[in-house]
């Protein structure tokens, strides 16, 4: 009998675990089986998302004709909706839910209809492919290529013009104009940056900009989730990032949370009232309110409301509506889009147009949901100032007064850029040129973290340095080696190597952005092979890899410390260390031969050693002095 009454319970055991079994199993049916799927909905975004984050809140935008009227329903119970919110339009409905449970796979969300019917969109959850810690920001150890896209090089010409869309020529006589530059063309030369010695890619933005006119620069987006069909497909910017990272190229993406383009789906029909600024003048098609780009007011103590609001609420251009990020489905659609783009890419970096501009609290938060789902990530914010102060307010860890904590890592050192042209530039005096930059660099006291910082000698939005520094082929190499070997993150814009200009109309855009020789089909000139490059050229591009390449393999540069020397006659002494090894970093701004007495740098302790130049691979003896034959700057490595 005890036997009977042990087997019994045994059977009744096996059959609970099965029917659990059997149980858990038909929920993940539920999830990932899906046998048909659905696209009853207009718009649903984002248009899918990972399971396996920190924050298991997602925020869905629903976009259809009536859909305020219509009541949603998943059937999992693993996925929980926590609050519905009707958006102002009756076109738009917000739906929080909670993932914390759910499983990966497809899942049918359900909206019935005031009328009894049903509209059904399938949503996906995926698996996530890398942990938080295998997305590897860039650092000091980098130098970053910024490159803008539709001038750089045009491998799929068939992509060039899209009938459907609002600008629909191609014109390379025209600076404005598009001129058919496209990611395949940057993932087909990745040979060409790699050899340059170059460790990560910035471009431009590659989200669609369907615009009327200008729209090749990309900071007009109008739609968040798209690449523009002009750079190519979602497929081929995902083969960029695989192939880069091959390489050990890291891809920064360059997102715009600030404005859109006026021609964004959106902006025919605003969700809520509130979801751009100064909506309803626009709405009312009264003048628009611009910026008054007084970025100071974020930090002043002293700012005006009224300076306050002009500088985040105005509009950036006509053309450019500003989002409203006090809104927080605003700022929840801002946050899940930039972490939908790091996960889809695998990217290693977000460069932040226009920082400033924005609610300085968003971008504090937008941030801080970045770093908390990628600890080793990297975000550099665009802060156009000139001011040390400002610059320094902006990288997290800066111990701000306000007490604002801005979890944002590295930020744009537009001082120091504009330090080294003028350092270089003028005539040597008590207070005039290279005093400029010994000044510039001691403003690193302020920095939470000096080697965080991005510097480099131009971008996108400024004359080229060889324009800069007038054309003098001595000064741009000099101007080169010092921001390369600077406790920095460099950027270097495409086309420097060749000593690319904008001398016809300095500082237009159009001229500033110039198409890369060689990258089109016909050029006579390609700078990817050399040919029809003129010996200055040529000298430039090697010059820069050379550079560029020591760089790369020097830990030195990376981490070591620094130590300068106030300028001394024309020359300008700066010293990194770690370890046993040195750089030594001189600027020589005589034009005729000079001896300098390098007991004066009898500290850095180099006496007797033997050092190589970087550049000519000569041996010189660190001894009582150096004869410094000619204008120009000597990199020296005791290694």
């Amino acid at each position: 009998m005890k036997k009977l009454i042990v087997f019994t319970l045994l059977a009744f055991c096996f059959s609970c675990k099965q029917t659990e079994d059997t149980s858990s199993e038909k929920t993940k049916v539920s999830l990932t089986e899906v046998t048909e799927v659905k696209n009853d909905i207009e718009r649903l975004e984002p248009p899918h998302w990972w399971t396996g984050f920190k924050n298991t809140k997602l925020q869905l935008l629903v976009k259809h004709p009536n859909i305020a009227k219509a009541t949603p329903s998943i059937a999992n119970s693993n996925i929980k909706i926590e609050n519905i919110q009707k958006g102002e339009s009756s076109n738009y409905l917000f739906i929080d839910l909670d993932i914390a449970e759910a499983q990966v796979g497809k899942f049918n969300i359900e909206f019935k209809l005031e009328n009894n019917t049903t509209l059904t969109q399938t949503y996906e959850l995926k698996e996530r492919t890398k942990a938080a810690d295998d997305y590897i920001g860039f650092n000091s150890s980098d130098a970053i290529y910024l490159i803008t896209p539709d001038r750089f090089a045009n491998a799929k010409p068939e992509n060039d013009v899209f009938k459907n869309m609002n600008e629909t020529t191609i014109d390379r006589t025209d600076h404005y104009a598009r001129h058919g530059g496209d990611i395949k063309g940057i993932t087909e030369h990745l040979d060409y940056i790699e050899d340059l010695g170059f460790t990560a890619i910035w471009s431009c933005p590659l989200l669609t900009n369907d615009m009327k006119q200008s729209s090749y620069h990309g900071y007009a987006i109008t739609d968040y989730y798209q690449v523009d069909p002009r750079f190519g497909t979602f497929e081929e910017y995902k083969e960029l990032a695989n192939k880069a990272d091959e390489r050990g190229i890291k891809l920064i993406m360059d997102q715009v949370a600030n404005h859109c383009g006026l021609e964004h789906w959106w902006m025919k029909d605003l969700p809520f009232n509130d979801w751009v600024n100064y909506q309803k003048d626009f709405e009312n098609g009264e003048k628009t309110t611009f910026s008054n780009h007084r970025r100071t007011s974020n930090q002043d103590n002293y700012a005006s409301q009224s300076d306050q609001k002009g500088m985040t609420d105005g509009w950036f251009v006509k053309t450019m509506p500003d989002l409203n990020q006090r809104n927080p489905y605003m700022a929840n659609y801002s946050i899940q889009n930039s972490i939908w783009w790091i996960e889809s890419l695998g990217l290693s970096g977000i460069r932040q147009d226009t920082y400033p501009y924005p609610d300085k609290e968003f971008m504090s938060k937008w941030a801080g949901a970045i770093m908390t789902e990628y600890p080793k990530f990297s975000i550099v914010g665009e802060e156009w100032s000139y001011n040390p102060l400002l610059i320094g307010y902006w990288q997290t860890s800066a111990n701000n007064k306000d007490g604002y904590e801005s979890n944002l890592k590295s930020t744009m050192d537009f001082a120091m850029q504009r330090k080294t042209v003028e350092a270089l530039n003028e005539e040597e005096s008590w207070d005039k040129g290279l005093v400029k930059i010994y000044e510039g660099l001691a403003n690193d006291f302020h920095y939470a973290t000096p080697k965080d910082v991005m510097i480099f000698p131009d971008n996108h939005d400024m004359s080229r340095i060889f324009t800069q520094l007038k054309g003098d082929i001595v000064n741009t190499k000099m101007a080169l080696s010092y921001l390369l070997t600077l406790p920095r993150i460099p950027q270097v814009y495409y086309g420097t190597e060749i000593l690319m200009n904008d001398f016809a109309k300095p500082g237009d855009h159009g001229l500033i952005r110039t198409d890369f020789p060689g990258g089109w089909q016909g050029d006579s000139t390609n700078a990817f092979t050399g040919e029809g490059l003129t010996a200055e050229q040529k000298d430039m591009q090697s010059y820069l890899k050379k550079l560029l390449n020591f760089r790369k393999n020097s830990k030195v540069i990376h981490e070591g410390k620094t130590v300068h020397f106030a300028p001394f006659l024309g020359t300008y002494f700066l010293f990194r260390t770690l370890g046993d090894q040195t750089v030594v970093h001189i600027i020589n701004k005589n034009e005729q031969p000079i001896m300098i007495d390098l007991k004066r740098y009898a500290e850095m302790n180099l006496k007797a050693k033997t050092l190589t130049n970087v550049i000519t691979g000569e041996q010189f003896m660190w001894n009582d002095d150096i004869k410094l034959k000619e204008k120009g700057s000597i990199i020296l490595t005791t290694k």
